[in-house]
């Protein structure tokens, strides 16, 4: 199988199915947009994901964050997914410190 079908696979998750078509279009354009970035450019761009997301007024349920975040780094080795991990974590506790 090519990179590209693996990369392509996550279309066919039936929970991604049950998506609100305005978030999974969104999604789509997103994961096209890393598939193609410089690896990195990848955590960038995924810290400014949610930012993004409050400009076009999209917001995620936690399930659905779950499952994005499980797809979309899917192709990211584990030193990757750790740094995203720690990222989201300083993400949280700095948005609690604003509420």
């Amino acid at each position: 199988m090519s990179k590209n079908t693996d990369q392509n696979d996550w279309r066919q998750d039936p929970r991604i199915q049950q998506m609100d078509q305005e978030k999974l279009n969104y999604v789509q354009e997103f994961a096209a947009r890393i598939q193609t970035m410089p690896k990195d450019q990848v955590l960038p761009a995924f810290l400014s994901l949610q930012a993004d997301c409050r400009r076009r007024n999209i917001r995620f349920t936690d399930s659905e964050t779950e499952l994005l975040v499980s797809i979309l780094t899917a192709g990211m080795s584990p030193a990757e997914k750790k740094k995203l991990e720690t990222l989201k974590f300083l993400a949280k506790k700095m948005a609690a410190r604003s509420s």
